[in-house]
């Protein structure tokens, strides 16, 4: 597992979550000005996941479902990173995600690559 932070055509920054097969879990919600806003949102919505909200909905085509989690303000700060087919298969996905969350240690090296 470790995730990568990503640069957009805009030059804005986003993290992505990859498993250790390559595919890719979760993605952020929303881009940030720097590389280092991004890890210090990704470290938060780790910190805080117990207060978190989140869930499934259709996707804005309205051909399939995608999950995403909300800060304690309601903000999106992370979604699945592909649209399910079935309702059940994306709720799976979500909580897997969100007991990911709560498993994983942001502020160690490996899940950077650094170790």
């Amino acid at each position: 597992m470790r995730c990568q932070i990503d640069i957009d055509v805009r030059g804005r920054f986003g993290w992505r979550l990859v498993a250790s097969n390559g595919r890719s879990l979760a993605v952020s919600a929303t881009a940030h000005e720097s590389h280092e806003r991004c890890r210090a949102a990704f470290t938060a919505m780790c910190a805080r996941h117990a207060r978190a909200g989140g869930g499934v909905q259709h996707t804005a085509e309205g051909g399939g479902w995608v999950w995403f989690v909300w800060d304690g303000g309601g903000r999106p700060v992370a979604t699945s990173a592909r649209a399910y087919e079935r309702h059940a298969t994306c709720r799976a996905s979500y909580e897997r995600f969100r007991a990911l969350l709560a498993a994983l240690d942001p502020a160690g090296p490996e899940l950077w690559g650094e170790s």
